[in-house]
């Protein structure tokens, strides 16, 4: 993020929101369009005449099949298969851009680097190139349809794209993630002349409400407390909805583990959104009656909720979510419920 927009930021008030403001907040991402500075997100960088290959040998989907109009999803993973992160990627002209959280980047981008060897591809920091925004209007998609909204679809994106499509905005991007989410990646002097524009017709709002929006749209997303937890059927990422796992695309690393979890077993661990009412880190076990004593699963992610308390994406046992009982942090900690997600996970 450039100095520029930060002090911008700033001097939207929007460097300190309080707990009051979020769950105002909250409640306006529940009814009406939103438009978020995705300020905990960063950029890699790919650039060279072999950045397609290079990428398309280290992660999970397909990127060689990547043309301008398309964006995908996709994990770098261990040779044990375990994911160390998870990307989406779109092009740039010629170039290649990973998106990811901004606390694991560095050491993601050296861990990349170190397979690039004579590889004509050069890879680099992009985050302070471009000013990323989250936008979301609920009440135009079929995650969910809420009674009350009071604005209708911001002017400036295009309805029409499909999921993962890519279309140029004036000053960069436009991608639209599903039913009801777009993500800008624009120019920092763009971003800071549009936001009028951008304001005019959606409520800004702070990163609680777009991690609760990712929430609800059941999209995980690997921290540095999880890094190395999931192979990527544990996190939904071959199911269509998340749609991070080629299994026609070759070699990469871990994709022995992953192949053998898709076509010789079945996939005991899923990913499920449940709500609780007080906060836990990801990376927090989660217990069932049925395993005792020994984690029966982890949380993936979490946000507050705009009816109060969290929400959360919890990776866990199938069989002990059926049976509905599972507790935070330990086998008589704070009961999870469990809330419905906007895609099948079998």
């Amino acid at each position: 993020m450039t100095q520029n927009w930060t002090q911008f930021l700033a001097q939207q008030g929007l460097e300190t929101i309080t707990t009051a403001q979020i769950q105002a907040q909250l409640q306006i991402a529940k009814t009406s369009a939103i438009v978020t500075p995705l300020t905990d997100l960063g950029l890699i960088r790919a650039s060279g005449e072999d950045a397609a290959s290079f990428l398309h040998n280290l992660v999970t989907n397909d990127v060689v099949g990547l043309d301008n109009a398309a964006a995908c999803t996709a994990g770098f993973c261990t040779a044990k298969g375990r994911l160390l992160s998870i990307f989406l990627i779109w092009r740039e002209g010629n170039d290649y851009l990973l998106m990811l959280p901004r606390e694991i980047l560095p050491p993601l981008l050296k861990k990349l680097s170190m397979y690039v060897l004579r590889a004509k591809v050069k890879l680099s920091d992009a985050t302070e190139e471009r000013i990323l925004l989250g936008i979301s209007n609920l009440a135009t998609g079929s995650l969910t349809r809420p009674a009350g909204s009071t604005l209708g679809v911001p002017n400036f994106i295009d309805t029409t794209l499909p999921a993962h499509a890519v279309a140029a905005t004036e000053g960069g991007q436009i991608i639209r993630l599903d039913d009801t989410r777009w993500l800008m990646s624009l120019e920092p002097v763009a971003a800071i002349k549009r936001w009028p524009e951008f304001t005019a017709s959606a409520s800004v709002t702070g990163l609680d409400a777009w991690h609760w929006l990712e929430i609800l749209a059941g999209q995980p997303r690997v921290v540095a407390a999880t890094q190395e937890t999931f192979v990527p059927q544990m996190l939904n990422m071959e199911l269509p909805a998340v749609a991070g796992v080629s299994f026609s695309k070759g070699c990469y690393p871990g994709q022995e583990i992953v192949a053998r979890t898709h076509y010789l077993g079945k996939v005991k661990r899923r990913t499920y959104r449940a709500q609780l009412s007080q906060f836990a880190a990801p990376g927090t076990q989660v217990f069932a009656p049925e395993t005792g004593d020994q984690p029966c699963g982890v949380l993936v992610s979490i946000a507050p909720a705009p009816q109060g308390g969290f929400e959360c994406l919890v990776s866990i046992q199938s069989t002990v979510v059926a049976a509905g009982e599972v507790h935070l942090g330990a086998p008589d900690g704070e009961q999870l419920g469990f809330l419905p997600l906007p895609y099948p996970v079998e």
